[in-house]
């Protein structure tokens, strides 16, 4: 076996995931993304039994694993308990940790993910925060949320939220404190040092590319091919 095998060996959700897969094929049945994406999960769990370094390297360096909405439908349905939604996060957690995550265009969202997101998590509570979501980065949003924005505090009051306010009530400000206690539970898990390889591996893609880090975010916010769909 290589050693991306072995090292993914020591990961408990592939220990935990990958029983003895027989490649009935049930879990790219059942799998929703599957039925969008060009996406089988079947051919994922063969590739990491088969333990081939070149092969695994593959995986992680592409779009594939990314692909997984990690719903566990492939547990509930295979014949012999095998979960190949674990064996995607296991992939996952090496990708990163490996800094390959950056090469492929649904690999480099997990930048996205780390610096806003987690940004938003961290600096004010929730994951989306209306004060960070403009219309200018995110013109899917619409028109509507164009005037949305520029009548924030009348909009929410309207709708009976409580925005940056004080006491219970949506979108209240989120006391410092609560704030404090959120940041040690991401260090103490790990997940501080994971935001910082992230962060640090798209720095590095952005400066090979050219790009500043706000140009390198709009362009992952931009970038969606056509070729990862499964259009029959």
């Amino acid at each position: 076996m290589g050693k991306l095998y072995d090292t993914l060996m020591k990961d408990y959700r592939l220990r935990e995931g990958l029983n003895a897969c027989i490649n009935c094929g049930t879990c790219t049945a059942v799998c929703p993304a599957a039925e969008f994406y060009r996406y089988d999960p079947r051919r994922i769990v063969d590739i990491v039994q088969s333990g081939d370094d070149e092969k695994i390297e593959e995986l992680l360096k592409g779009d594939t694993i990314w692909y997984c909405g990690e719903c566990m439908s492939c547990l509930t349905r295979c014949p012999r308990k095998n979960a190949p939604g674990l064996v995607i996060m296991a992939l996952r957690s090496l990708s990163i940790d490996l800094g390959y995550f950056i090469e492929s265009e649904k690999g480099r969202q997990q930048y996205l993910l780390s610096r806003d997101i987690c940004g938003n998590v961290l600096n004010y509570g929730y994951c989306v925060y209306p004060r960070k979501f403009d219309y200018k980065s995110h013109p899917e949003a619409g028109k509507v949320w164009e005037w949305e924005e520029q009548h924030l505090e009348e909009v929410y009051e309207r709708l009976g939220a409580n925005l940056e306010g004080s006491g219970p009530g949506a979108l209240r400000k989120i006391p410092d404190e609560d704030l404090a206690q959120l940041k040690k539970i991401f260090d103490l898990t790990g997940a501080t040092k994971r935001m910082e390889t992230v962060r640090e591996a798209g720095r590095r893609k952005a400066e090979e590319l050219g790009l500043t880090e706000e140009e390198f975010s709009a362009m992952l916010y931009e970038q969606s091919s056509p070729r990862h769909l499964n259009r029959k």
